[in-house]
């Protein structure tokens, strides 16, 4: 439970109109799409699109990123539609093989997609070399898109650092970085993220704070972290809850403490505006999509 010393749970006022919820994802129904057999990743439960919409309407997040879960693999249908049942206001990311063809890419594009994620965590490590995702992103520049990373902080951060900053196209760093909230702010991984965002082309996510932590609920170990790259590379900063919370160490996550972190990361009204919905809107391009 928070401690006497923590900010509540809820901001001190609604979210900002157009407020984003930049990372979560869709599984199933298994009835209507199945997971393939050689899945990295079974969940338990099915996390439809309809719970989605429910928890997010609840929160007071309009808009939405979903990212095509590893659960699915490249079987983009899920994602697909729910992103068409809300399309307006919903986008998505792709899981693609670097020799995807053009006219996918195209396809997932008019279908409301913005970039590809690629992971390089120990239980997702399926993706190709950097070098050929670096040499990949060349072919999503002409369409506006991203590259997204997850993984190692060892790895992403540090060893991949230099083909990195070759990109051709801007790169979002996911859930922190992934590092390890135990280690101070001194740390090497979290000073090279830092490093990476002195070059505008990066993004990093201020989700996964109940990731990183060491101590648990209320992460009050992770959001030293958080709330520096909030306040220093401000505007390219997202966040997202990432419900439904695949492979996480908790039981159960609280919904509630997860949403109730934005005011503590992100403490003016300035700060909440370009995190929630003025970096998401030049990112994801929601004005481009509209039916």
């Amino acid at each position: 439970m928070p401690t006497e010393t923590t900010m509540p749970l809820i901001p001190p006022s609604p979210l900002p109109t157009a407020a984003c919820n930049a990372h979560c994802h869709v599984v199933g129904p298994r009835a209507q799409y199945a997971l393939p057999a050689d899945a990295s990743y079974r969940p338990v439960q099915d996390a439809p699109k309809e719970d989605l919409f429910a928890l997010n309407d609840r929160l007071g997040l309009q808009r939405c990123v979903i990212v095509q879960s590893s659960a699915h693999g490249q079987d983009h249908r899920v994602t697909e539609d729910a992103i068409a049942s809300r399309p307006a206001d919903y986008r998505g990311i792709a899981l693609l093989p670097v020799d995807c063809s053009d006219a996918e890419l195209r396809r997932l594009d008019q279908a409301g997609f913005r970039g590809v994620r690629f992971n390089y965590m120990g239980h997702l490590a399926r993706s190709a070399p950097i070098a050929d995702v670096i040499a990949f992103g060349g072919r999503l520049e002409a369409l506006g898109w991203h590259l997204q990373l997850h993984g190692d902080p060892q790895r992403v951060l540090v060893d991949f650092a230099p083909l990195l900053r070759r990109s051709p196209v801007p790169v979002v760093i996911d859930h922190l970085g992934r590092i390890d909230a135990s280690l101070g702010l001194a740390q090497p991984a979290f000073q090279a993220l830092l490093r990476l965002l002195d070059d505008r082309r990066f993004w990093v996510k201020v989700s996964g704070c109940d990731r990183i932590t060491r101590q648990g609920p209320p992460y009050d170990d992770a959001l030293p972290y958080a709330a520096k790259l909030v306040a220093e590379h401000g505007d390219r900063v997202l966040w997202g809850n990432d419900w439904p919370h695949p492979n996480h160490a908790e039981a159960v996550v609280d919904e509630a403490l997860i949403a109730g972190l934005v005011p503590r990361l992100a403490p003016t009204a300035e700060a909440r505006q370009r995190l929630l919905v003025d970096n998401p809107q030049r990112l994801y391009r929601f004005e481009e999509r509209t039916a």
